[in-house]
This record gives structure tokens, C-alpha cells and sequence, in this order.
């Protein structure tokens, strides 16, 4: 349906936080819990997305970009008062304008769109999102008539004891007539002990006009948590951990201890793929189907193939092939590309480099910066020494060369198809094809020498 809109109130400084970092910015799954509130907003749907800011605006912007127009609130007097910050952008629209709050990064797409329909169904001027919990000290009380509909919203500290037995809170997520909520927000005030304009008080106005007031009670209160300190930061994590979790082994993937694996919201993972204990997903990290991914392994802004192994490893900003083994105890670095059937082994480090199909490096080396072939087998303890103190360099391996253990390649170097570099060499000449190279000094026993 068109002529809906959302504002996102993202404007709090979220001092309880005790952090340098701007509260909707902290981290949830490795996003910004705002960014998680905008994606289930792009999902949706809306002709119009406003984000509220305040206290550290233009990181916010920087984070979110144009996925949404922007309104500043220059100084914080309630939520009534972020909302009537993007009058100049909405108020002259017809429609549904659903309000959100930034620190709610729990919520899910289905609880918005039903929100929204039931809003729209029963034609009411509000509606508010609501939840049951069994501990709702502190929250506001939903009393409700006896047709359903919202009578008022009954603020803990003055509620009776009747109706603080009530577990129907408000979670702070409306849906409303846009052409009411600009005008009813002309009419709130802010004669309360904080001398600030708060957005429940719309909906006394809007009843006392004739104006239906309707709710929805959302599945589950943890989509509602909002986030104001370090220990809500921890729960909502924990809480989108296992969601995320869940729904891969449903979707067929064997997590084998859901309670020590962390997997970015944003990762994609094949059928029939396997997670050990200690693994870290992150970022937007895509592995194929019937891989192994750990134990004890990071995987970060990558995309790994079918059939790959990786063990107590770190990869990073890197592609892996199909039936590729990595680890234990490798490390792959950003602008790396692993080609089907490479196996790269323990303690082996490869940085900025492409190695071609069935190549291998098993033990202990140093690959930077190097375009290798196929079929290549790189000796133990080999170097592609990089970086001469300024610059870095590129050395070439090709097809079918055998590099012995402990060979020093000097970039920049070539080392020709089908050739031979002998152990312990340095080399520094491009080596021709189907050549033996031998850059070592020649072996010179001293006899007695230990008497001497």
C-alpha cells in the first residue's frame, strides 16, 4: 500500500551508555542497532523514511548514507518534540506514518507490516504497539475497553494497584494518521517535571476529539527491547544471536553449539554446511554448501565456495573456492583469492594474493602481494619477500612450478611455468621455464674446527 511513511527517532545522546560511541551506533550482531531498525523499514516498505538526529548527526548520517532523509533535533525536549521535527517533510501528506524508535533493533519486518495492517483495517487515528511481560514494573499499562480499543495509557508511577496488575505494557511504537499526529502534536505540552513534549500525549488529545485509538500486541516483548545501557546492549545480542541461529539450522545448516557461534545478520550459508563451537561470522559473509567452517575460526566479509574446509582460521575480505582447505592456524588477509582445491596449511600467511587451482602451501610461509598459478607447490618456511621499506612489489608464479622449503622469492620476480627452485634459495632473477634454480652458497665443512 502507498502513502506510508516512518520516522526513526535516533536523536537520544544515550548517556547510560557511558560510551564515546553515539547509542544507535553500538553494535547488535555486528551492526548498528539503527541500521537494523532501517533494514526492516526498507523491507517493508515506505514512500518516506525520516531519521530523527541529534548528538552525533553526522556519524549517523555517515553510517545510514541515503537510505533515508534526515531532520536535526537541535535540542532535546521529548520524543513529541523529535517527531514534530519532520513537519516540513511530512505534514502535508496523506496517509500512515509508523513511529520508531533507533534503539529497537529486535524488532522484526512481519511485527511492522502487521502493525500497519491492523492500523489501516480498522481505519484508527492511532494505533500502538504493544507487548505482555511478566515483569512490567516501569512501563506504561494499556487499559483497554471493552471493545479492545486503547481507553489510555497509564504511566507506572501513577497507576493504581489494580491497574499496575496489568501486563499489557506500550512499547513506544505507533502507527498513526499522518494528517492527525502533525495536528494533534501542535496541541501536546510540556508542563511536567522534565518540561519536555512527549508523544503518548497524543493520544488523550486524539480521544478527547472523537478519535479511535487502537492496539496490537506484538508476538514476543524481547522485539521491543529498546537499548539504554551496556546490559540491554548484551541481551538484545544474545537474544539476536539465537534468533539468527535458529533460523540457518532450520534453513539446514548443523550448528553444532548454537551458545558459542556467532553469525552476522547479514551472512548467507548453503545447505548441509557445518558450524563448530568458537566460530565468528561476520559481516556480509557468504560460504557455500557442505563446507566445515571451524572450530575456533573468523570469518569476515568473505566468500567461500562448496566442499571448503577452514579450521582455526582467520579469513578476511577474501574469495575461497570450492573444495579449498584452510588452517589449522592460517591466516587469510584482504584481497586474497583461494581457486578450487587449494589448500593452504598450518601457520601459513597469505596477504593481497590469487593462487591458482590445486596449488598448495602446507607449512609455515609468507604469500603477499603474488599472482601464483596452478598446481603450484609452495616448500615450508617460503617467502615472497614484498617490501623493500617504501613500496611493495608483485612476485609471479606460474603453472607447475615447485618453490623448495625456505626459498626467499625477492619481488619483483617471476618464476616460470615448470620450473624448479631449489631449497633454501634467494632468489632475485626471474627464473626461466622448465629451469632448476639454485641461489645458495656452496657448503663448506671445516674439519677439527672444534678444537680449534
Amino acid at each position: 500500500m502507498s502513502n506510508r511513511f516512518a520516522i526513526i527517532l535516533a536523536a537520544g545522546q544515550g548517556t547510560r551508555m557511558k560510551s564515546k560511541l553515539y547509542k544507535v551506533l553500538h553494535p547488535v550482531c555486528g551492526k548498528p542497532m539503527v541500521q537494523h531498525v532501517v533494514d526492516r523499514v526498507n523491507r517493508v516498505g515506505f514512500d518516506k523514511k525520516v531519521t530523527i538526529v541529534g548528538h552525533g548527526a553526522d556519524v549517523v548520517q555517515e553510517v545510514l548514507g541515503d537510505q533515508v532523509s534526515y531532520v536535526v533535533q537541535e535540542e532535546q525536549l521529548g520524543t513529541g518534540h523529535a517527531v514534530m521535527q519532520a513537519e516540513s517533510l511530512l505534514s502535508d501528506k496523506e496517509g500512515t506514518t509508523i513511529v520508531l524508535c533507533g534503539d529497537t533493533p529486535l524488532i522484526t519486518e512481519e511485527t511492522i507490516s502487521q502493525l500497519l495492517q491492523a492500523h489501516e483495517k480498522k481505519q484508527a487515528q492511532i494505533t500502538v504497539l504493544t507487548a505482555v511481560t511478566e515483569n512490567p514494573t516501569g512501563y506504561g499499562r494499556i487499559i483497554r475497553n471493552q471493545q479492545g480499543l486503547v481507553e489510555r495509557i497509564v504511566e507506572h508511577k501513577d497507576a493504581t494497584e489494580e491497574e499496575r496488575s496489568v501486563k499489557e505494557i506500550n512499547t513506544g511504537t505507533y502507527c498513526f494518521d499522518n494528517q492527525t499526529l502533525f495536528n494533534a502534536l501542535k496541541k501536546v505540552g510540556n508542563e511536567n517535571a522534565q518540561g519536555e513534549y512527549y508523544l503518548p500525549d497524543v493520544i488523550e488529545i486524539v480521544q478527547s476529539e472523537g478519535g479511535m485509538v487502537g492496539a496490537y500486541q506484538a508476538s514476543s516483548m524481547d522485539e521491543t527491547l529498546g537499548i539504554n545501557d551496556r546490559v540491554a546492549l548484551s541481551q538484545a545480542e544474545s537474544i539476536m544471536k539465537a534468533r539468527i541461529n535458529e533460523a540457518w539450522m532450520r534453513a539446514g545448516v548443523t550448528i553444532i553449539n548454537p551458545a558459542q557461534t556467532y553469525i552476522s545478520s547479514d551472512a548467507e550459508i548453503g545447505q548441509d554446511t557445518v558450524i563448530y563451537p568458537g566460530t565468528v561470522i561476520q559481516g556480509h559473509t557468504i560460504i557455500g554448501e557442505d563446507c566445515i567452517i571451524g572450530p575456533n575460526s573468523e570469518l569476515t566479509d568473505c566468500k567461500v565456495g562448496n566442499k571448503t574446509t577452514i579450521k582455526q582460521s582467520v579469513v578476511s575480505d577474501s574469495e575461497v573456492g570450492n573444495e579449498v582447505n584452510v588452517g589449522p592456524f592460517a591466516h587469510i588477509r584482504p584481497q586474497s583469492v583461494l581457486n578450487d582445491q587449494v589448500k593452504i596449511g598450518n601457520f601459513v600467511e597469505v596477504k593481497k594474493t590469487t593462487m591458482g587451482q590445486n596449488s598448495k602451501a602446507s607449512h609455515l610461509s609468507y604469500l603477499g602481494d603474488a599472482e601464483i598459478g596452478k598446481d603450484v607447490n609452495v616448500g615450508c618456511g617460503s617467502i615472497t619477500v614484498n617490501y623493500d621499506g617504501e613500496n611493495k612489489f608483485l612476485t609471479k608464479i606460474e603453472d607447475r612450478a615447485f618453490i623448495g622449503c625456505n626459498s626467499n622469492l625477492i619481488a619483483p620476480v617471476t618464476i616460470g611455468e615448470d620450473t624448479f627452485v631449489a631449497a633454501g634459495s634467494t632468489i632475485t632473477d626471474d627464473v626461466p621455464s622448465k629451469a632448476l634454480s639454485i641461489a645458495r652458497a656452496r657448503q663448506v665443512n671445516k674439519e677439527n674446527y672444534q678444537k680449534k
